[in-house]
Parts: C-alpha cells; structure tokens; sequence
C-alpha cells in the first residue's frame, strides 16, 4: 500500500467554514409565484419574485433551521442492533424572533393575510386593526431566507437561499410589552410538501464568490 499524508487526505479547508455575515427572511402568501431559480447563470443573486415581503430586522439567535426526525425499527432476537431501520418522519421548521413591528412580522405572527382582503395596510397610511377569528384558518406560507458570506481569499460575496415554498406556523413565543426590551414575536414554521416545487425545502448555494471556488481550466496549447 501507498502511504498517506494525512494533510493531504484529510483536505482541511478554513475556507470553506460558512457564516451568515448578513442574511434576511421573507415571506409570502400561496399566491405569490414559487423560487425556483434564486441565480442567474452566471450565480448573480435575482430578485424574488411579487409578493415577497422582508421580515426585517431579527434578535441575534438568527434563524434556527431544525425539525423532527424518527425511525421504525425492526428487531429480532439474534442481534441486539435493529436489523432494519427505515424513516418514519423527517420534518424541518424555521424559528425566528422578528424585532421590527412591520407588516410581514405581525402577519406571520398573528396569521393574517400578507396581501388581499385582510392585509394589513402599508406603514403609515391607515389605521392597523385585527381581531383574533372564531376559528382560526389555515394560512400557509411561502419563505424565503437569504445568507450572504464571503470568499475568504477573494472577497466576493457567496450567497445560501433556503425556500420553504409552503410552511404553516406551528408555534408562536409570547409578546411582552416592556420598557427595556423591544416588542418581539417570535414564531417557528413547519415546512410541508408544495405540489408545484414536489418538496418541502429547497436550498441553493451560488454567488461570484462560490464561482471562484471552480477549478481553472486548462490552458489549449
């Protein structure tokens, strides 16, 4: 056998350790179009979509992507290991704690409508008012969360897009109202299987930055 470097072998690169150096969340109704294409060819970042509504600023925990994952086991007398295992759930959620009290926080938080009959008003020009229904609907949600980081050797920005193109709230934190701490409302969305994108989450990575990661190409002689 060949001996090995292990430097070589074990192909550890700084650059490549990810950070959301910035990163924005937003938010859609089921009319809005779904993403499928956050890049151009080139790996320049689009603009989403109508409808997409920025949630703005955030607590500093960020955006917590996690989910729930179980396994059916079978189990047999001759082996103390399960001697089959096959996945029985595997969801994702998205948790986050909105700071600013803008129409897609509120909205998310409360369950109301992002556009139509219900939206809320934009900023400033009417009054806002909802009231809490009998019967609260089903009012699912496209998302959109975008982190931008940057090439360590080049500086060019690389770009992370995760799409829950239909996600329904699963849970909400509590409103406090106090003098030292801003009035946030923080809210976890389940992510569900959309028809028309054939899965739950889709997530792309691209951006100038990630291009310059692609080998060079040969000179022709």
């Amino acid at each position: 056998m060949v001996a090995a470097d292990f430097t070589a072998i074990a192909e550890l690169r700084q650059g490549l350790i990810r950070k959301a150096l910035r990163y924005a969340i937003f938010a859609a109704d089921p009319t809005s179009s779904v993403v499928t294409a956050p890049f151009d060819a080139g790996g320049i970042l689009q603009a989403l979509p109508a409808g997409y509504l920025p949630v703005g600023f955030t607590t500093t925990d960020g955006v917590t992507f996690s989910g729930d994952l179980s396994n059916s086991d079978v189990e047999s007398g001759q082996s103390a290991s399960p001697t089959r295992s096959d996945v029985e759930t595997d969801t994702a959620t998205a948790q986050w704690v909105p700071q600013e009290t803008n129409a897609a926080a509120v909205a998310l938080y409360e369950n109301l409508p992002l556009s139509g009959v219900g939206a809320l008003p934009e900023l400033g020009s009417a009054t806002w008012t909802w009231s809490r229904p009998k019967t609260p609907p089903t009012r699912y949600r496209r998302l959109v969360f975008i982190a931008e980081d940057l090439n360590k050797d080049t500086g060019n920005a690389i770009y992370i897009v995760r799409h829950f193109p239909s996600a329904l709230r699963t849970g909400r934190e509590d409103e406090q109202w106090t003098r030292t701490s801003e009035i946030s409302r923080g809210v976890t969305y389940q992510a569900y299987i959309d028809d028309t994108a054939g899965t739950d989450s889709v997530t792309w990575i691209d951006g100038p930055g990630w291009r310059d990661y692609a080998p060079e190409e040969p000179e022709t002689p």
